[in-house]
């Protein structure tokens, strides 16, 4: 296992639980990849250090995974948006729009309202800000969305798909959840320390610190690879391009914003939001607070890659990586940096539990499992 990440962890469990020997490397020095967690020596306070990692979804089965190793306790993700010198509540709901046009609309209201500031001479929206102005009108694109993606992606939302705006929604309601799985919570004592659990069994050995090379294949009866796919190639035909985030530490003594995540919509405020992370673990009490303002910029060679961005050029690209990982053998490629996707959590794990079964299959029926564990395309 290529990465001691989510995707490595749930694989190489199963594995390891089917009688295999699974060695897992890892070229950090700590477990559970970007969805690390630790807790701050001064504050207690516990941080996500590459970014808050929310738990949400629909898949019993997944929930009813992680819950066997970690016990995870209810959280909402209520995302608040300063812009224009106020704060809105995220998604755009009855409560967002109300304030911002200063209205008292009722939903049937609110909706017929949004139709008249929708620009509808756009009947086909190919680009994010064709599907903004389609879906919301200029006003609340300007206000909330377009700086916002600006500095998110690095370019401007008409050189983007309207597929990335597709997941943002609407509520002609007052519900204010981020998310609307059944299933949501945050781990009580980390994602690190489920992670851990996981790895946590005789047939798996961890080695941190520890880099791997293509030529090392031989060395296994499989490798399943979750580093990025172009650099299993060593970029030998270019880079896939990312996004990668920048955080900038501050503490305070008190609660700075009184919620976990603050964006700022505004293209003039160099950052794309604040992240409070005592407000992550409402179970637990602190004094003390850390925050992260979150720069995003283009991930360059040794960066960590956060984002794929999947436009025209990475996508051709891609599909010349794809071609040459399919015709692989004896390793299989997995996550979202070997499949360079954005994976929830959730999916992440599911994919990876059944690539595990998938692997038990072939070995049964002699056959050899594919490379790539879906579509990359």
């Amino acid at each position: 296992m290529v990465g001691a990440g989510l995707s490595g962890a749930v694989t190489g469990r199963l594995l390891a639980e089917a009688g295999y020997r699974v060695t897992v490397v890892d070229a950090r020095d700590h477990i559970a990849g970007n969805c690390h967690t630790r807790r701050c020596p001064e504050t207690g306070v516990l941080v996500h250090v590459y970014g808050p990692h929310i738990f949400h979804t629909d898949d019993a089965e997944v929930w009813d995974y992680v819950n066997r190793f970690e016990r995870f306790l209810p959280y909402k993700n209520r995302v608040k948006a300063t812009t224009g010198g106020a704060v809105y509540s995220l998604p755009i709901n009855l409560h967002t729009i109300n304030q911002f046009f200063g209205k008292t609309l009722r939903p049937d209201e609110a909706r017929a309202f949004i139709e008249e500031q929708a620009d509808t001479s756009i009947t086909d929206p190919q680009t994010f800000e064709e599907q903004a102005l389609r879906f919301v009108g200029p006003a609340l694109y300007e206000a909330f969305f377009k700086g916002y993606t600006i500095k998110q992606w690095g370019c401007h939302p008409r050189e983007l798909p309207a597929s990335i705006l597709k997941r943002l929604p609407v509520r002609f309601n007052y519900e204010d959840d981020y998310f609307s799985h059944r299933f949501q919570g945050m781990p009580e004592t980390g994602y690190t320390e489920m992670i851990g659990r996981i790895l946590d069994h005789p047939g798996i050995d961890v080695h941190l610190n520890t880099r791997f090379t293509r030529d090392q294949s031989g060395r296994y009866a499989h490798v399943f690879y979750s580093g990025p796919l172009d650099g299993w190639y060593e970029y030998d035909i270019g880079r896939l391009g990312y996004r990668t985030l920048d955080f900038e530490r501050f503490t305070y003594d008190g609660d700075w914003q009184g919620c976990a995540v603050m964006n700022y919509g505004e293209e003039s405020v160099p950052f794309t939001r604040i992240t409070e992370h005592k407000h992550f673990a409402p179970w637990e009490t602190h004094a003390g607070s850390i925050l992260y303002r979150e720069y995003s910029r283009a991930c360059g060679p040794e960066d960590i890659p956060y984002y794929p961005i999947r436009l025209v050029t990475e996508k051709a690209l891609l599909r010349r990586y794809a071609e040459r990982a399919a015709a692989e053998g004896g390793v299989t490629f997995m996550g979202r940096l070997g499949t360079y996707r954005y994976l929830d959590m959730d999916v992440t794990i599911r994919e990876a539990l059944d690539t595990g079964h998938r692997f038990l299959n072939s070995r049964e029926k002699g056959q050899e499992m594919p490379a790539l564990t879906s579509s990359v395309s």
